[in-house]
């Protein structure tokens, strides 16, 4: 499937993507806003504008968010490669060295925005690579109330795209007097997953790669390379939220 956008000033033209016949998610939410659609569509095929994605994002972003939230000017290239991402732009995907066949692990200091971005990305996929986002904690705490099927539904679930978020902020948790560290266990049958059906995994943190391996051990960070494309926030982007 191709995807075309255009990027206005110094950078070229994503791809494009045969329309859909079902689930167009950009296109219902913008008929109900009243908004100007991220794309066009010519000859059956989407044509996106990435200067008018980005007010679509705005939008969005203070429809979900409120009135308050902004785009940053500084965060244009992390937002660009989402975008060319998530609309399955192959050109430029490999022009910046994205792997389609893997997720995307969103990294960046606490604040940046990674958590609302990826909610927002969600207004560019496709049914097919639709994803749920759920919290490192709440896993973990899941797994407290109701033990080792909760790594089997979030580690063995055919077909379903899952985004963790927050990879390192969940504490081990005992079931029955066990101990687990239930992510890591999760990502090891995820990888598992990937190799054998393509389902593909997202995810957030604010830990480099050292810390991660600390906390989940060499055999998840080693998986972790194969599984995420790693778009990474500047080390001292500001705290959004102040």
């Amino acid at each position: 499937m191709m995807t075309k956008i255009i990027q206005h000033h110094s950078d070229s033209q994503l791809r494009r993507h045969p329309e859909p016949v079902e689930g167009r998610p950009p296109k219902q939410n913008a008929m109900k806003a009243n908004i100007q659609l991220p794309y066009d569509i010519i000859d059956g095929y989407r044509v996106y504008d990435f200067k008018r994605s980005l007010s679509y994002l705005q939008h969005m972003g203070q429809k979900q968010f409120g009135s308050k939230f902004k785009l940053h000017p500084a965060d244009r290239q992390i937002i660009y490669k989402l975008i060319i991402y998530f609309i399955r732009d192959e050109e430029n995907c490999r022009k910046y060295g994205l792997d389609l066949q893997k997720g995307v692990l969103l990294n960046g200091p606490v604040g940046s925005g990674k958590t609302t971005l990826l909610n927002l990305m969600r207004y560019f996929t496709y049914p097919d690579h639709h994803y749920v986002i759920k919290t490192t904690r709440d896993v973990a705490a899941e797994f407290n109330m109701d033990g080792y099927q909760v790594i089997l539904k979030y580690g063995k679930t055919h077909k379903k795209i899952y985004c963790f978020d927050d990879l390192g902020v969940e504490n081990n948790m005992k079931y029955y007097g066990t101990e687990c560290n239930t992510i890591s266990e999760i990502l090891l049958q995820r990888y598992d997953l990937m190799i054998s059906e393509g389902t593909i995994t997202h995810a957030t943190t604010n830990l480099n790669a050292e810390e991660l391996e600390k906390l989940y051990g060499n055999r998840v960070r080693s998986r972790m390379r194969e599984m995420f494309n790693l778009i990474s926030f500047a080390r001292l982007s500001e705290d959004k939220r102040r």
